[in-house]
């Protein structure tokens, strides 16, 4: 018993501070390393993703370029010195899509080696960076070239009475119908081309 006035120490071993000190550390230990787990599965979980966008991508240009270039329709009514014949390549912003959606395929099937590049190295932000600013120029190209096709189609469809240009699909049923598929599509690849624009940003910004 200490007498009054005096400070009572109480001594602990070494081991005991040693073991106290080992397990409070272990949960550290443990936690960054499931955060790291974590952090290289959600990287190449986006790879991946991004990988399967691009295949995604890749068949909707075919399709668009496709679908445009082989649009053609003869109607059967004809003179003796003139055929009436409407075809993808009258229109300027028709030919145009076809040529956007043919480079954004070919750009595509370019870009699914760096796309597997990433998905094994999740630290290339070079290779992301890259795709990331290639993507970009795509998006414009893909996007001017569907806004033209669609002011061409509606003028197809609906005319200008103040320009006096009559609307052909009325005649031209079959020809107006793929045109604005061709279209649709090209906005579709677009659109695919924006969400892999964001990925790429969001994926940069992570590292």
């Amino acid at each position: 018993m200490s007498k009054s006035g005096e400070a009572t120490s109480i001594s602990i071993p070494a081991e005991a501070k040693s073991s106290g000190s080992g397990t409070r550390a272990a949960p550290v230990v443990s936690t960054t390393k499931s955060t790291r787990l974590a952090r290289t599965g959600w990287k190449k979980g986006m790879a991946i993703l991004d990988f399967l966008l691009r295949l995604i991508t890749l068949a909707a240009a075919l399709a668009a370029a496709v679908s445009m270039g082989t649009t053609d329709q003869i109607l059967p009514f004809f003179t003796q010195h003139f055929q009436f014949e409407a075809q993808y390549d009258d229109f300027p912003a028709f030919l145009f899509l076809v040529i956007a959606d043919a480079i954004a395929a070919g750009y595509l099937a370019f870009s699914l080696l760096f796309s597997i590049f990433t998905i094994i190295r999740h630290n290339a932000v070079g290779v992301k960076l890259l795709l990331l600013i290639l993507d970009t120029v795509m998006v414009a190209l893909t996007a001017t070239a569907a806004g033209a096709a669609a002011a061409i189609v509606y003028l197809a469809h609906d005319g200008s009475s103040s320009a006096n240009w009559v609307a052909i699909c009325e005649q031209f049923d079959d020809f107006c119908k793929q045109t604005s598929g061709a279209a649709v599509a090209g906005f579709v690849v677009a659109l695919l081309f924006m969400l892999m624009v964001v990925m790429s940003a969001l994926c940069i910004r992570r590292n």
